[in-house]
Parts: structure tokens; C-alpha cells; sequence
């Protein structure tokens, strides 16, 4: 399977393809986006490897990583989707993890909750039941996407990747 392309009123949520290659890889290398993911800025080729695991996953999964394109500039604001990532976190195990990451000059649009509400409606058609999502301890911009997106905290995590809050959507959650 292939990712579908979803539309909003500002954004094109499209399958990733090597025309979002030099995009994705410029977004990744800078440190302010990487700061709450990860922490570090990502080399060429960890960000190729990350980008082709987010487009493989469609068909492991019937889901995966979508590119966001800005509809009326085509620019690459940023990545995200659902994911199976098995990070060791027994909380996110069996469930579809819900991420999402903007490039700063997109920040603070509201592009986040679009994308992920346009996904997450996406998944809700699709019956794939519960998501579930991390977020760093300090990441309050995400904190806030995730609670407008129905999310709501239900466990943390310090071991495995950081210290993390775990989350979790019902499906057919509305959005505020």
C-alpha cells in the first residue's frame, strides 16, 4: 500500500518521495527542529534511513509517514504520520504511534493540529483504533498539539529514549 494523499486547507499530505528528499534532509540537520526528537541534529544518512523506514512502513503496516507540502508555495513545511517504530516503550507496543515535526519557519501556523487532524480522521475511517504518541518532558508546543487532537497523558518514560510522556486517542475523538 501506498500512502493517500489528504488535503486540507492549507496543506497537501502526500506519500514521501525522493522530490522531498533535499527538504527532508536540510529540515533534519537543523538542530532546533531535532531538539525535543532526538535531540540531535541527523547526518545525511541517518535522515535517509529514517525517511525510507517512514515510507516502508505503508506496506508493513497499511500506514506510514507523510510529507507536508504547503498547498499554495509547494513548500516542505514537514513529515509525519503513524508509525510502528519498536522503541522498547511497552506502553507504545501493538498500538500506532501518532508523530509529527515542522521545519521553524512553520511553527506556530497551527500546521500541526491541520496535519494530524486530517490524519487522524484518516485512521478513524480506517479503523485502526487507538493511537498512541510520545512527547519530551519540554516539548510544550507538541503537548499542546496532542491535547487538541484528543490526546490525553496516561503514562511516562525515562529509560529507553528520554524522558518522555506517553499518550493516547480514542478513536472518533473530536477535535477542538
Amino acid at each position: 500500500m501506498t500512502a493517500p494523499t489528504l488535503t486540507t486547507e492549507r496543506l497537501s499530505i502526500e506519500p514521501m518521495t525522493r522530490a522531498h528528499w533535499e527538504d527532508y534532509a536540510a529540515a533534519w540537520a537543523d538542530p532546533r527542529m531535532t531538539a525535543f526528537i532526538g535531540g540531535e541534529p541527523r547526518s545525511r544518512n541517518t535522515s535517509w534511513m529514517k525517511m525510507l523506514q517512514g515510507i516502508g512502513m505503508w506496506s508493513l503496516f497499511g500506514y506510514g509517514y507523510w510529507a507536508f507540502v504547503e498547498r499554495e508555495s509547494g513548500r516542505f513545511v514537514g513529515n509525519g504520520g503513524l508509525a510502528q517504530f519498536e522503541r522498547g516503550i511497552s506502553d507504545l507496543e501493538g498500538f500506532p504511534e501518532a508523530g509529527w515535526a515542522f521545519t521553524p519557519d512553520a511553527w506556530g501556523k497551527g500546521y500541526a493540529t491541520e496535519a494530524m487532524t486530517a490524519i487522524l480522521g484518516w485512521a478513524d475511517a480506517t479503523n485502526l483504533g487507538e493511537i498512541r504518541c510520545i512527547i519530551d518532558r519540554g516539548n510544550a508546543a507538541s503537548h499542546n498539539v496532542a491535547a487538541k487532537l484528543g490526546f490525553t497523558k496516561f503514562a511516562e518514560s525515562h529509560d529507553v529514549i528520554g524522558d518522555l510522556f506517553v499518550y493516547r486517542r480514542e478513536p472518533h475523538q473530536s477535535v477542538r
